[in-house]
């Protein structure tokens, strides 16, 4: 891993920083943390898991809950601002899995459009859909991004209340 160099006093003699990192995390770690989110979609696309269940439930609230201990524990300096980047990079993720697996996800055909646009190109009707999808992912992951660094934002006021009053 390299290192910057900056002139730390006036004769200008420099002293290794670390690298800088304006999230607060490197991007491997922004990359993990969104791909936590991964699982949940590959076996909901594939079928296997299924909405409404317990354990549907776990992986869908276990990873946005990892994000944000991260945010705090990390002490990033902007969670919000982290954790919505987190959050359209799973979106991002979000839309690119549903996109390959998506003739797993709709065995039965893929879903078409109805009313005054039902009487458009079939192909043109399947481009239409799945742009709704990629849009509909990235939206769906930058909301959850933004929910959960506001949540990490709260945490940490509240901690930083908690050690100010004492």
């Amino acid at each position: 891993m390299s290192t910057r160099t900056e002139p730390t006093d006036p004769t200008g003699s420099s002293a290794p920083t670390a690298p800088r990192r304006p999230l607060g995390l490197a991007v491997p770690t922004l990359l993990g943390l969104a791909l936590l989110g991964a699982p949940r979609v590959i076996l909901h696309d594939v079928g296997i898991l299924e909405e409404g269940t317990a354990v549907n439930l776990v992986f869908v609230v276990v990873p946005p809950v990892i994000w944000v201990v991260v945010a705090v524990a990390a002490r990033v300096p902007r969670p919000f601002l982290t954790l919505l980047v987190v959050g359209a990079l799973y979106g991002v993720l979000l839309g690119t899995v549903h996109q390959l697996l998506w003739g797993a996800a709709f065995p039965g055909g893929a879903p078409a459009l109805g009313g005054n646009l039902a009487d458009l190109d079939p192909a043109l009707q399947a481009v239409i859909v799945r742009a709704a999808a990629a849009l509909s992912s990235v939206l769906t992951g930058v909301v959850v991004g933004a929910v959960t660094g506001l949540l990490a934002e709260a945490v940490r006021a509240v901690i930083r209340a908690a050690g100010a009053g004492r």
